[in-house]
């Protein structure tokens, strides 16, 4: 997609605060918080939303819970808890149209429940 945002961060066209990267998926700090940690899991692969997956991608959305998981261990909150949001279409507060997974965290500072 020429203007999708997020296929401008994975190009490095765009700056992005990376905390994580492998061939399949990046990860991120949101630009515009909700929790004290909120970073945004991307797929490589443009799709989207979650409406454009089929059975045969399945490994494709495992690939990124399991990459929240990795990330929540290597930030550090894994044990204090998390969520894992994944908005679907305007309607669902979904902005940019490539799929992504919201991980949102109070870490240390904020019980999750607040959140």
């Amino acid at each position: 997609m020429l203007d999708c945002i997020f296929c401008k961060i994975i190009k490095k066209e765009l700056p992005a605060e990376i905390v994580y990267e492998d061939e399949k998926t990046i990860v991120f700090r949101d630009i515009h918080p909700k929790a004290p940690i909120h970073l945004l899991v991307v797929s490589k692969e443009h799709l989207p939303t979650i409406n454009d997956l089929k059975t045969e991608n399945s490994e494709f959305a495992g690939n990124l819970i399991l990459v929240a998981k990795k990330v929540a261990e290597k930030e550090g909150f894994l044990s204090e808890g998390y969520k894992l949001v994944f908005n679907v279409g305007r309607g669902a507060g979904q902005l940019i149209d490539h799929i992504h997974l919201h991980i949102l965290s109070g870490g240390y500072h904020r019980p999750l429940s607040e959140i």
